[in-house]
C-alpha cells in the first residue's frame, strides 16, 4: 500500500496535497489536473514601488476589503482577509463550532471540511450527492441533529462542478435561521459574488478567494464574508495562525481586483474553448466515460463506466506525463477532475494522452 492509498483509506488531512506534491510531483509534462485557470505573472499586476513592508493587519487592509465587500454589494466591516481560503474555513471551524456540534457536509468534497470539526470535538454528519449530483434540502433537514451547527456547502462543487439549486439553497437558509445554526458556503469558483446566498443573511458565511478563477494561488489572498460579529471572532483568532496579511500581497491583491471584469471576461473566454473539446471528446466514449457538464468550474467531473478505480486511471496517466486528479482525494473513486481551462494546444494534447490510457485497445463508441 502506498502512502497515498494509506493516507485515503484513514481518510487523514490532505491526501490531495500528497496527490499533488508527492506523489505527481515531476512526473508530468500536461496539466489537466489542477483546478484554477494558469496562474499569472507578477508583471500583469501593478504595486506602488515604495510601498512599506510592514506587518500587516489582522482584518486586511481598508483598501481590499472596501473591493472585496464591494464585490458582493456589501459593507467592508463583513469581510476579514485570510492566507488564502484554507485558512478561512479553518478559522470559521474554529470561531463557530463548540463539542458536541454536528457538522453536515458532502461527499465527494474537500476533505478538510469532513477532517476539521473532529479536532475540534464536533461531529460529521457526511452526505451522498443525489443521483444527479444535487444537494437535497430535505434529506439535510432530515440528517439534521439537536445539535446542529453548521451546514457547510461548496457552489459550484470540487469537484462535480455543480451549483446548488436556488431553492435548494433558499430551503437551507431558512432551517439554519431556525435552528441557531450558519450555512457555509465555498464560493472559491463563484464569479459573481453579488448572487451569493451571504448577501443580507447574517446565518449565511461564504469564502472565496484569487486562487482558482483568477489565477493567483501565489498570492494567498482570500477572505470570510458574513455577519460582521463573526468576520470580527475570525480577526481575533489569526494571531493564532498567520497574525496578519502580508501587505505586498494585499497590495497586488488590490491591483487584480480593481480589474475584476476583465478577469471575468479573461475567465470565460478561456474555459470555453477547453470545455467543447472536453464535450466533443466524450461524447466520442459514450461506454467509458460520462461528463457531468460543469455550472460555472473551470473543470469538469468524469465519471467512469469502466469498472477502473480514478486513482489507478490517473496513476496510469501519469506515465503518460498526464496530471489528472482522482476522485479518491476527494471521497469517490468513481470518477476524476480534468482541468480545462488551459490554451487550446494543451487541452487537445492532454486528451490525446488519456486516450491511450483510458482505452488502450482502441475508442469505444461513436
Amino acid at each position: 500500500m502506498t502512502p497515498l492509498d494509506a493516507g485515503i483509506a484513514a481518510k487523514s488531512v490532505y491526501s490531495i496535497a500528497r496527490w499533488t506534491f508527492v506523489d505527481s510531483a515531476g512526473r508530468w509534462d500536461v496539466d489537466l489536473g489542477n483546478s484554477y485557470v494558469p496562474s499569472r505573472r507578477l508583471s500583469d499586476l501593478t504595486v506602488p514601488a515604495d510601498l512599506k513592508l510592514d506587518y500587516g493587519t489582522d482584518r486586511g487592509t481598508t483598501e481590499l476589503r472596501d473591493r472585496i465587500a464591494g464585490l458582493y454589494g456589501g459593507r467592508p466591516e463583513s469581510v476579514t482577509v485570510t492566507h488564502g481560503a484554507q485558512e478561512a474555513l479553518f478559522l470559521l471551524f474554529d470561531v463557530l463550532l463548540r463539542p458536541g456540534d454536528q457538522v453536515i457536509a458532502f461527499n465527494p468534497g474537500w476533505q478538510p471540511l469532513l477532517d476539521l470539526p473532529p479536532r475540534l470535538d464536533a461531529s460529521v454528519t457526511v452526505l451522498p450527492y443525489g443521483p444527479d449530483l444535487s444537494v437535497d434540502a430535505a434529506a439535510v433537514t432530515a440528517a439534521a441533529g439537536e445539535n446542529l451547527r453548521l451546514i457547510a456547502l461548496n457552489s459550484p462543487c470540487n469537484p462535480t462542478g455543480l451549483r446548488v439549486e436556488e431553492e435548494e439553497l433558499r430551503a437551507l437558509v431558512a432551517l439554519v435561521a431556525e435552528r441557531d445554526a450558519y450555512l457555509l458556503v465555498d464560493e472559491e469558483y463563484a464569479i459573481d459574488l453579488s448572487r451569493s446566498p451571504a448577501v443580507g443573511q447574517d446565518r449565511v458565511i461564504s469564502v472565496s478567494g484569487l486562487s482558482k478563477t483568477y489565477g493567483l494561488p501565489g498570492l494567498r489572498t482570500g477572505w470570510v464574508y458574513g455577519a460582521p460579529q463573526v468576520a470580527e471572532a475570525c480577526a481575533e483568532r489569526k494571531f493564532l495562525t498567520s497574525i496578519a496579511n502580508s501587505v505586498l500581497c494585499e497590495a497586488l491583491a488590490c491591483s487584480a481586483l480593481d480589474r475584476h471584469e476583465n478577469y471575468a471576461r479573461e475567465y470565460h473566454r478561456l474555459c470555453a474553448p477547453g470545455l467543447r473539446l472536453v464535450e466533443k471528446w466524450a461524447a466520442r466514449h459514450p461506454d467509458a466515460v460520462r461528463l457531468v457538464p460543469p455550472q460555472g468550474t473551470p473543470f469538469a467531473w468524469i465519471q467512469l463506466r469502466t469498472g477502473e478505480t480514478s486513482l489507478a486511471l490517473c496513476r496510469r496517466a501519469l506515465e503518460a506525463g498526464l496530471l489528472l486528479t482522482p476522485g479518491e482525494t476527494m471521497g469517490s473513486d468513481e470518477g476524476f477532475r480534468l482541468g480545462f481551462a488551459r490554451d487550446v494546444d494543451t487541452v487537445t494534447e492532454g486528451l490525446r494522452r488519456l486516450d491511450t490510457v483510458l482505452l488502450p485497445d482502441g475508442p469505444s463508441g461513436g
